[in-house]
């Protein structure tokens, strides 16, 4: 792949999702890259981009994306942002519907623990009006969470206790692995969405979740997306991020309230 392939596939994958692949990155995207030439049996990087501009490959774009984006995800990943919501946002939210935002939400960890950690500490979680939007531009990683089926190597230290009350153990061919539990996956509303392009959700939402994933980002992007999630946000509402990125050099109107926390 010359320089010339990597700045034409980097141009791509900006212009379509935002994502920035900086310099420096060319053996990563050289590596993912042939994974889809070998997919699609074309020989050169020339070839693939003449395909993916024609009417051949309109849905080539999708795969490219998803074989370009990092889904690296987990239960209870940054707990601290759970333990806040028990503390300071639940208890202000009492009796109230309760509308959650989970942006990039890959393979469907982070909106099932979220429907979990709500069945833990909301006694009248089934009297009320419960909804998790779980988005995402990856149709591969969409199609992992509408399964809800997690080998247990990827599941970390769970609670014994989650296991029994949110899992199901799956036998045969995928043994050793756990299914999601209907009455949390019923919280959970998937839905593709690239978060460049339109919203069709009007909100406004009580929290929003949209973690390690500006971190792919430029800072024309990160400062476009925070007015957004602002706009989508209730007055009071909370935008969690992820501990490794923060909105330090972004303009904004967001309270800080502790690492990574943000409040309208």
């Amino acid at each position: 792949m010359s320089q010339k392939h990597f700045k034409n596939i980097r141009e791509i994958i900006y212009q379509s999702c935002g994502i920035n692949l900086k310099r420096g990155k060319e053996a990563l995207v050289r590596a993912r890259l042939m994974k889809r030439l070998r997919a699609t049996g074309i020989s050169s990087v020339t070839e693939y981009l003449n395909y993916l501009e024609s009417s051949q490959g309109a849905n080539e774009l999708g795969l490219l994306i998803d074989v370009m984006t990092t889904n690296k995800t987990s239960f209870f990943r940054e707990a601290e942002h759970f333990n806040y919501l028990r503390d300071q946002v639940l208890p202000e939210l009492n009796g109230r519907r309760l509308r959650f935002w989970c942006a990039a939400c890959s393979s469907g960890e982070e909106p099932f623990t979220l429907g979990i950690w709500l069945r833990e500490h909301l006694a009248d979680i089934d009297s009320r009006d419960v909804l998790i939007l779980a988005t995402d531009i990856s149709k591969q990683m969409l199609e992992k969470a509408r399964r809800a089926v997690y080998p247990a190597e990827t599941m970390g230290n769970l609670p014994s206790s989650y296991y029994q009350k949110y899992f199901i153990k799956l036998n045969g061919q995928r043994l050793g692995s756990y299914r999601v539990v209907d009455n949390v996956r019923k919280m959970v509303r998937l839905a593709g969405l690239n978060l460049l392009e339109s919203w069709p959700m009007k909100g406004p939402f009580n929290v929003i979740f949209c973690r390690n994933v500006m971190i792919y980002f430029d800072r024309q992007t990160q400062q476009a997306l925070i007015n957004r999630f602002w706009e989508m946000l209730e007055p009071g509402g909370h935008l969690f991020v992820g501990h490794s990125e923060g909105l330090s050099g972004i303009k904004h109107k967001f309270r800080y309230m502790g690492p990574a926390t943000y409040r309208k």
